[in-house]
């Protein structure tokens, strides 16, 4: 399998390890009836702060239990005009650079930055990932092939499921001065080789629905005075073959259009999907049938799918929109521009719906305009799932933008009822290790039992009953018969010996673990008693 190198891949390659667990710090809840300083404890999170180290504070909880991510980085496309820099060229990331890399990061190129920049990141998604999740990721042509080779790298070339392509805008590119470009490219890789189906959100058979294929036959349809929307003004088009090369119109009368308007009947010969009877009950329906360009292409949108993605007739695929339309989705949300180039929530629907169940867990580290919650949360509303989300962003406006978007979303906005829902918001605390590997005095005790706790269990913590026997500064609680104590003093070494054995310990279990700085009970006792001791902080596990 080829390999790419690049300055300062040496250094990169394993800095994930070395990323600094911070502790989350808690800054409010989030429900319909607004913030609260109690935690929602929904299960859906924003946190604000740098994505590597958010990454690192998640694995704790997380590692292994992520179904679904989706992320939209930079792009590296040297354009600093985005809200969301879109340049590894910041001054942010040129320190950051600076202190991993070292002096080699001053002689970089933007390609090299944004793979030291994506590595790390993409080693921790990997950890985050379940056995049977996959990753999307959204990228253009100046990286593409950068990431796909990374990306064999770290979730192995066999994990690749396919590339898909986006159209990012309804505008065909042209070829003016200044060449636009509508294509964007998604990447998806499995944590592991299985047989699930990336089936997406599915069309109905051809045999339900006459929306999904053509009919075999030529037919004669008749469209009514003012049926279709003719998007063209005062002219006269004489019958002929009209559309594409692939579904050819024959229209058999001359056609008068008067300020967009026809005031007599249409009538097309054609490869349609429907029959004469059929087109009746869609135009009762309210199906919305229009004409857009000379070439007289029909376009039909159906209106009566109860809130399911309609398929495209055109070109059978599932309707998903561009950047435009997610564009004026914000102008709603807002009721000005905050964003350049949103992604379209149908997008981040239609991905999630490859593999997600209604109970899944979807992460996006690059949250940007919070669309990836816009997302789950209009899932959720459909099916009554209970899908999940993690957004973590950066940029100063996570609040502003990312959770406010959010807020506004379960409350409802402009024309859309509100999805409901919660999340807790969160903001990056302090390393809980110093510099030299020792806890870090200024974390609370509380954090840093939540964390040994979790190395131990991977459960949640919850702090011990007041009142319980057992003293609630060392016990940390009970887990598969096995009691665990926490015996931690900031500013004194604190001894496991037979006297605070006596004082901590006064339940029965079957076995116990117990951390101290020093122990001094015999090997013999701890065996007899089921005892393991582990010092702190050496046996403290690292993330």
């Amino acid at each position: 399998m080829p390999a790419l190198n690049w300055i300062g891949k040496d250094k990169i390659i394993n800095h994930h390890q070395d990323v600094p667990y911070k502790v989350l710090n808690h800054e409010y809840g989030f429900f319909a009836n607004g913030k609260t300083k109690t935690h929602a404890d929904s299960g859906n999170l924003i946190i604000n702060g740098d994505n590597l180290e958010a990454l690192k504070s998640l694995l704790p909880k997380y590692e292994g239990k992520v179904n679904c991510i989706y992320i939209d980085p930079p792009y590296n496309t040297g354009n600093e005009s985005w809200v969301y820099n879109d340049n590894v060229n910041s001054s942010q990331m040129k320190k950051w650079l600076g202190k991993v890399v070292g002096k080699e990061s001053e002689d970089l190129t933007r390609h090299d930055k944004w793979l030291c920049m994506m590595y790390p990141r993409l080693k921790l998604l990997h950890k985050l990932l379940d056995s049977n999740g996959a990753i999307f990721i959204s990228i253009d042509e100046n990286e593409l092939y950068n990431l796909q080779i990374i990306m064999d790298e770290i979730f192995g070339k066999g994990n690749f499921v396919g590339q898909y392509n986006w159209f990012k805008s309804a505008t065909p590119p042209n070829l003016s001065y200044k060449i636009k470009k509508n294509l964007e490219y998604i990447l998806c890789y499995t944590k592991k080789s299985n047989s699930d189906k990336f089936t997406g959100i599915k069309k109905e058979s051809a045999s339900d629905d006459p929306f999904t294929k053509p009919q075999n036959s030529y037919k004669d349809l008749c469209f009514p005075k003012g049926s279709i929307n003719i998007k063209l003004e005062n002219q006269t088009i004489v019958k002929g073959t009209y559309g594409t090369i692939k579904f050819p119109n024959e229209l058999l009368d001359d056609l008068i259009i008067k300020n967009g308007f026809n005031e007599n009947e249409i009538r097309f010969r054609n490869r349609f999907i429907w029959v004469q009877d059929k087109l009746d009950e869609e135009l009762l329906n309210k199906t919305k049938i229009n004409i857009n360009s000379k070439s007289l292409v029909l376009s039909y949108k159906k209106e009566n799918y109860n809130n399911e993605v309609p398929p495209n007739l055109i070109d059978e695929q599932v309707d998903v929109e561009t950047t435009e339309n997610a564009g004026r989705e914000l102008l709603k949300i807002f009721g000005e521009k905050v964003f350049d180039y949103p992604k379209p929530h149908s997008l981040i629907e239609y991905l999630i719906n490859f593999l997600c169940d209604k109970n899944s867990i979807i992460l996006d580290s690059f949250a940007g305009s919070g669309t990836t919650a816009h997302a789950v949360l209009n899932l959720n509303k459909q099916d009554g799932g209970n899908r999940k989300f993690i957004l973590i962003e950066m940029e100063d406006y996570a609040e502003t933008i990312t959770a406010e978007r959010v807020k506004r979303v379960i409350n409802g906005y402009a024309d859309k009822e509100p999805t409901g829902g919660s999340f807790d918001y969160y903001t990056l605390g302090e390393p809980l290790f110093d510099e030299n590997n020792n806890l870090n005095e200024t974390v609370s005790i509380e954090k840093i039992r939540e964390y040994v706790w979790f190395t131990e269990t991977r459960s949640s913590y919850s702090p011990p009953l007041e009142g319980c026997p057992q003293d609630g500064v060392a016990f940390l609680g009970i887990y598969n018969d096995t009691s665990y104590y926490f015996i931690y003093e900031k500013d004194n070494l604190t001894t496991l010996d037979y006297d605070s054995l006596a004082h901590y310990v006064q339940q029965k279990a079957e076995r116990y673990i117990i951390y101290a700085a020093n122990c001094l009970l015999p090997e013999s006792f701890m065996r007899e008693k089921n005892i393991e001791f582990k010092k702190i902080p050496r046996d403290i596990t690292r993330f």
